[in-house]
């Protein structure tokens, strides 16, 4: 199914604080598929579950990039309690705990994460002729007018 493209400059409004959660692999040993296609696929279950329980976890959204070697997932949460929280519990910890052990710190595969947390008026998006997207499928995506049509009227400076 197609996804609806708004026409036009559109942003996002910035009155709420929201952290930025990227996450990824890297496969450094492509013939060892034992260790990293667990990694890869406990990333689904996951995935399902954050989006079948949004509210509850403060999950907003989510973007995912497949490289040749690497991934990222770009994730939007409400704030950084809530994410913690997450990776304590439900499925996440299951999957630390599995990774742990049958990678460890093997080569084979690499994972990282990078955690932001952006404040309220310190962030601004700009989207052209693009269907809902990034945090603007996070957040409410809103036209740019005279009020807000630069960078630095978006960040209220």
């Amino acid at each position: 199914m197609a996804k609806q493209i708004y026409t036009g400059r559109y942003t996002t409004e910035n009155d709420k604080d929201v952290v930025v959660f990227l996450i990824g692999m890297r496969v450094n040993k492509r013939l060892a598929v034992h260790k990293w296609l667990p990694v890869f696929t406990a990333m689904p279950s996951m995935i399902k579950e954050l989006y079948t329980q949004q509210e509850k976890l403060g999950f907003l959204s989510m973007e995912n990039y497949f490289g040749l070697r690497t991934t990222v997932m770009i994730q939007y949460w409400r704030s950084i309690e809530d994410l913690l929280a997450y990776a304590k519990g439900n499925k996440h910890l299951t999957a630390w705990k599995n990774f742990n052990k049958k990678v460890g710190n093997n080569d084979a595969v690499g994972i990282y994460h990078e955690t932001y947390e952006l404040k309220k008026e310190q962030y601004e998006s700009v989207y052209g002729n693009m269907p809902l997207y990034g945090l603007g499928k996070a957040m409410k995506h809103i036209p740019i007018t005279k009020g807000n049509i630069t960078a630095r009227k978006r960040l209220k400076i």
